[in-house]
């Protein structure tokens, strides 16, 4: 506790000198180790957002159903009858990448916690992964023991895990990413707080014991990797998804009652973030005595015992005289329960240990004066525009087999019957559609939900990137016939300190904000994953967005499946044969000058899509689709195939001039979907009405997949071929 601080300890603490003596004023004197280390992880880039704050501050977060915007654990939106959705998305990046079985499973955990701490009932689970190349040593190993984790955590806690998404690139070489989304249920008028009130009110730790697991774990997810990555493995943090289930259950329970004042978890730093969130928000100070505090290692410090990240915890401050109500919950759950400590006026975080005060400081220029950086950016160079004549025609047939056994379109079922996406029986729509839909408790109303993200988009145009992030949630669950409500997203970008990084940052979000304002989809939560590189080189950005939308009727919910022989195949939407930054120019097209990210990708129009999307969910609200499906990676073919699997039924399509064929059938244009009706002319003279694009390309039909009557694939060898990819991949073969 007395050790000399020196310019090597600061920098070990991921603190620059100027941050070092903003710290010396602040006290007035020099910081003894934990303090340095209390500083350290509450002004780490993973829970300052110091690099990033004057951009989140940017984007539209209120709206008619937001109930709590950003700032608080999750974000919490009214859905009628009063009840209220709390959802948010979470990175578990960094860990996931050193130690990927426990560093996915705990990203799962902790995503729980944000939801459950403000009174939610979890009720699904959803991921966004991305990898890196396949044939990288790494990259196999990295699939097993993520998917093992999310799969072992959520499986075990019983929250089903129920959409997603997985990725390849080489850019995830040396960094994945792993984000995880929970969604929640609660009361409109029961939500919980993290704001501290009532000097003297005790303040309560709950849930599993402290260990060294974790320490430092929030300053290690606010720096790049390098060639010693592998050793950071002890900030890796153990999970106990058991734990965590009877967590669940003992708050829930407590949440009842009216003892609770203000709850956090312990997530990122720790009991550090958790005690002076609280406090700081309240105005107030907290004084904790460490000697209290439930431990499963001798000996720990006090530094340890503030910077572990051990799992399944949290900090609650209860009424006075509520303390043996709260005690007898959590015995009977068999979870420690221990008052360590009051709340204060002082305002100051003050620890005792063994007897003797360790740390005494002022909360509230933690938070006040925490480091916020207008980082230098440079606008990323627009990329040229792509004619659709200059890419190499393939045959459609050839083209549409290898895309759809390709690593990024290929089924993803060996994920996720891993998952349980079952349990607490509440699931309408299961993986592999275009959105998740849950049921909700009492009645026909239901939540869809999705996560998605093209980075190839964002790195060639952050903007249009990014408003495409925002759009593709949009279409995605208005395909299920959801009217969205709110995103939440998870910010995974390289070091911005780069202002090249800073400007992908920049744009993506400014693209983001654009989207949001135009479809009225406001962000209610998030999370910002800065440094994502390693030995200097960054991944590609990736805003990934998750969505929520609502139901009124879960039985009126749409899929994607082709239903009936003689259907009408419908596209809605414009297209001119988009090529650029497409699957088609990266998987079939390698050659030199034709690199996908080398060019533009297709633009986003905003008010198009609000037309198209506000018109398909009319159509399905009056019974005039049978089958809907969004157009996105791989284009219309792409989706067609995928409602012929989804349907186990062919169809006949036909080609339209005016668009070469590689392009009309692969190219990646905006704001499309395909669907399916008995009412053709019902559905035109709506979409001539609302001003959208449609064309009739085909009908449904009980053989294979047919163009201009030519065959170009049976069911059977399209599913063969579209299934075989990953399990063969993760057999080694």
């Amino acid at each position: 506790m007395n050790a000399k601080i020196t310019p090597n300890t600061i920098a070990e603490h991921g603190l620059t000198a100027e941050e070092y003596r903003t710290i010396l004023g602040i006290l007035a004197r020099e910081p003894n180790l934990t303090e340095l280390g209390i500083f350290s992880v509450m002004w780490s880039e993973h829970c300052s957002y110091k690099s990033s704050k004057v951009w989140l501050k940017t984007l539209p977060t209120s709206g008619p159903r937001v109930i709590c915007g950003p700032g608080e654990n999750a974000g919490v939106v009214d859905i009628g009858d009063g009840d209220a959705a709390i959802f948010k998305i979470e990175s578990h990046n960094h860990p996931s990448f050193i130690e990927p079985y426990q560093g996915a499973a705990t990203g799962v955990g902790g995503i729980l916690r944000d939801v459950f701490t403000m009174g939610a009932r979890p009720i699904a689970n959803l991921n966004a992964l991305r990898f890196g190349a396949p044939d990288h040593p790494k990259t196999r190993q990295l699939v097993s023991g993520v998917v093992a984790g999310i799969g072992g955590y959520g499986n075990c806690v019983g929250v089903p895990t129920v959409g997603g998404e997985t990725n390849f690139d080489p850019s995830y070489n040396g960094n994945c990413l792993v984000n995880c989304m929970t969604v929640g249920l609660a009361r409109a008028d029961r939500i919980f707080y993290a704001k501290a009130a009532g000097p003297g009110n005790p303040v309560v730790y709950l849930g599993a014991k402290t260990g060294r697991d974790g320490i430092h774990g929030a300053t290690m997810a606010s720096a790049e990797f390098n060639a010693d990555s592998e050793e950071k493995r002890p900030t890796v943090q153990v999970g106990d998804p058991f734990t965590e289930k009877l967590l669940i259950e003992a708050c829930l329970e407590l949440m009842a009652t009216d003892a609770i004042v203000a709850i956090q978890d312990m997530g990122a730093a720790g009991l550090t973030s958790s005690s002076v969130e609280m406090a700081g928000k309240g105005g107030l100070g907290i004084e904790l005595d460490l000697d209290r505090v439930p431990m499963r290692e001798p000996g720990m410090t006090a530094y340890e015992i503030m910077l572990s990240e051990s799992q399944e915890r949290m900090l609650m401050v209860l009424q006075p005289g509520r303390e043996a109500i709260a005690r007898r919950i959590f015995d009977k759950y068999e979870l420690d329960f221990a008052i360590i400590g009051h709340l204060t006026t002082t305002g100051n975080l003050t620890l005792r240990r063994n007897g003797q005060v360790v740390a005494d400081m002022p909360i509230a220029p933690m938070v006040s004066e925490a480091p916020q950086y207008q980082r230098p950016w440079t606008k990323s160079p627009l990329r040229p525009t792509l004619a659709a004549d200059d890419v190499p025609p393939i045959a459609v047939a050839e083209a549409l087999v290898r895309l759809m056994g390709s690593p990024d379109l290929c089924s993803r079922r060996w994920i996720w019957e891993q998952y349980d996406h079952l349990v607490r029986g509440q699931t309408v729509q299961r993986p592999g559609g275009d959105a998740a839909v849950v049921r909700l408790p009492g009645g026909t109303k239901g939540l869809a939900m999705t996560v998605d993200c093209t980075p190839r988009y964002c790195h060639a145009d952050p903007e249009t990137g990014g408003a495409q992030a925002v759009v593709e949630t949009w279409r995605n669950l208005t395909a299920v016939g959801a009217t969205p409500i709110a995103i939440t997203d998870n910010m995974n970008f390289g070091n911005p300190e780069r202002p090249e990084i800073m400007g992908q940052f920049a744009g993506c979000i400014e693209g983001m904000r654009r989207a949001c304002v135009a479809l009225d989809y406001p962000v209610v939560s998030g999370n910002v994953s800065l440094y994502n590189e390693t030995q200097g080189r960054a991944i590609l950005p990736a805003p990934v967005i998750g969505g929520v939308g609502l139901l009124a009727d879960v039985g009126q919910s749409m899929d994607l499946a082709f239903k009936r022989p003689g259907e009408t195949i419908v596209l809605l939407g414009e297209t001119r044969g988009w090529l650029g930054c497409s699957l088609y120019l990266r998987e079939l097209c390698r050659d030199g000058d034709l690199a996908a990210t080398t060019w533009a990708p297709p633009p986003v129009d905003l008010a198009a899509e609000r037309r198209a999307g506000d018109l398909v969910r009319r159509l399905i609200a009056a019974g005039h689709v049978t089958a809907c499906h969004d157009v996105s990676d791989g284009g219309l073919l792409v989706a067609i195939a995928e409602m012929a699997l989804a349907g186990n039924a062919g169809c006949a399509l036909s080609s339209h001039a005016g668009v070469p064929a590689h392009a009309f059938w692969f190219g990646e244009d905006q704001g499309r979907y395909v669907i399916t009706t008995a009412a053709p002319g019902q559905a035109l003279a709506a979409a001539r009405e609302a001003g959208v694009s449609m064309a009739v390309i085909g009908t449904v039909e009980a053989g294979p997949l047919t163009l201009d009557g030519t065959p170009l694939i049976s069911l059977q060898e399209l599913r063969a071929v579209h299934e075989a990819w990953l399990p063969r991949y993760m057999d080694g073969a």
